[in-house]
């Protein structure tokens, strides 16, 4: 006996989320991809919202913290992760604001170091440019990116230039 289209769109929402928490947007987007009527799908997802299984706000900052942790986003690109997820602005907000200066400075600063160890500071120029454009598309504000790797390129220096000095 076939499922009814109620049984089949639960089905859907618990095997999406099975694998990773979504928005609800996402989940309805889904639903619809697989010719769930609009009007079961909003219903059915509503049922999930009021047991507490679907939550943008706890979705969004979420995937927040393990966004800029794991792939080192800056608050730019993270905002617009969640927008295209379709997360309601305020929440987007929300979650963003958990994000302070200080640790999107230092995160920025441990994808340069990151990046320096790996490489060799021949051009300075052309290894800043790199680096500035790598945190900008990491979502990180022009300023800040620029700071932050000229910091760090200094270090390097600095660094490199003590490791050659002979010690008496």
């Amino acid at each position: 006996m076939p499922q009814s289209p109620e049984a089949q769109a639960r089905d859907v929402v618990y095997r999406l989320l099975a694998v990773r928490a979504r928005s609800r947007s996402e989940l309805r987007q889904a639903l619809l991809r697989k010719e769930i009527d609009e009007d079961v799908a909003d219903a059915v997802l509503q049922k999930f919202v009021d047991a507490g299984l679907v939550d943008d706000a706890e979705f969004a900052e979420a995937w927040v913290n393990e966004r800029q942790r794991n792939r080192g986003l800056g608050r730019k690109a993270l905002g617009y992760e969640l927008r295209r997820k379709g997360v309601a602005e305020e929440l987007v907000a929300e979650a963003l604001s958990a994000v302070d200066a200080e640790s999107e400075e230092e995160r920025a600063r441990e994808l340069v170091r990151r990046k320096l160890r790996s490489g060799r500071v021949d051009d300075r120029e052309k290894l800043l440019r790199r680096l500035v454009g790598m945190l900008a598309r990491k979502g990180y504000p022009e300023g800040l990116a620029f700071r932050v790797v000229k910091d760090e390129l200094d270090r390097a220096e600095l660094d490199a230039g003590t490791d050659d000095a002979e010690l008496p």
